[in-house]
């Protein structure tokens, strides 16, 4: 009784699994509160105040900081950092979702930062919403149930997408960017400050405005990706192509394949277009 009485009195979760504590157990602090079957690596840090569910797997290294909420299923891979009142996992407020066991995942070496949150997918679709690696999502951004995120992305601070959003490799999105539900986000597009996004992005497009309207291409990126000035210079041509000759998808797709032929990039662009269902942003 006296035993359970400091416990409560000084906060320290009575159900802390022996897996961890036999672990590395200094990184955990006393004040987390760890479900008896989730399951952390060595090395994983957990700060006080944070709540890690059944049904959590955390890869080695990974560094949870204070008051950071992670239900499950969910599985985190290594190196990832999540700061402080962020929610990982948590059921999302979908009307057709009725309780069913899904899962967020998360890749390796992504920083989330503080206040982010992350629901997990309905069995309607994926049911699962995944992060890959190497993303920066900033403070306040969501990312909504069955939305995919690629690699190398950064969501900018209340960043937002609904659910159904796929978001390609080396994206950005601008400060308070919002996505429509079921739009695709292409790889290395760049989405400026406040852009409301209800159509698809091609890859490599540069959008802003509300309605979000095609500016360019994301040419400061791509070169900052190592792309070569012919390269670009295709690319940019391409989008000329689909944005300046009054073309309709199908004649311009005709005409990039060609341009394809002696420049591989074109073809994500390619693939951005075939794979659209609502309509590209003009």
């Amino acid at each position: 009784m006296g035993r359970l009485l400091l416990q409560l009195l000084f906060c320290v979760p009575i159900a802390l699994s022996r897996d961890i504590q036999s672990k590395e157990t200094q990184l955990i602090d006393p004040r987390a509160i760890i479900d008896p079957s989730a399951r952390l690596a060595e090395g994983v840090s957990v700060g006080p105040w944070s709540i890690i569910g059944a049904g959590v797997e955390i890869g080695a290294g990974t560094i949870i900081e204070p008051h950071v909420i992670v239900k499950g299923p969910a599985y985190i891979g290594e190196n990832n950092h999540i700061f402080q009142f962020s929610s990982v996992g948590e059921a999302t407020p979908d009307l057709k979702y009725k309780g069913e066991e899904t899962c967020v995942r998360i890749g390796d070496n992504n920083v989330i930062r503080e206040g982010v949150t992350i629901h997990r997918g309905t069995v309607q679709d994926r049911s699962e919403t995944s992060i890959g690696h190497n993303n920066l999502i900033m403070a306040y951004a969501h990312v909504g149930h069955d939305s995919v995120i690629g690699d190398n992305c950064i969501l900018v601070n209340n960043a937002s997408l609904a659910g159904h959003v796929q978001v390609g490799d080396w994206a950005i999105l601008g400060g308070y960017s919002l996505v429509h539900q079921f739009c695709n986000v292409g790889a290395h597009c760049f989405t400026g400050m406040g852009s409301v996004i209800g159509k698809d992005v091609p890859a490599y497009v540069m959008v802003s405005g509300n309605p979000a309207a095609a500016k360019s291409i994301n040419s400061e990126g791509l070169r900052r990706r190592g792309f070569t000035k012919e390269e670009i210079a295709v690319i940019n041509k391409c989008f000329k192509l689909v944005y300046r000759r009054g073309l309709t998808v199908d004649e311009a797709l005709r005409e990039l394949e060609l341009l394809a032929i002696n420049c591989e990039p074109v073809n994500l662009l390619i693939e951005s277009l075939k794979s659209s269902t609502r309509g590209i942003v003009r």
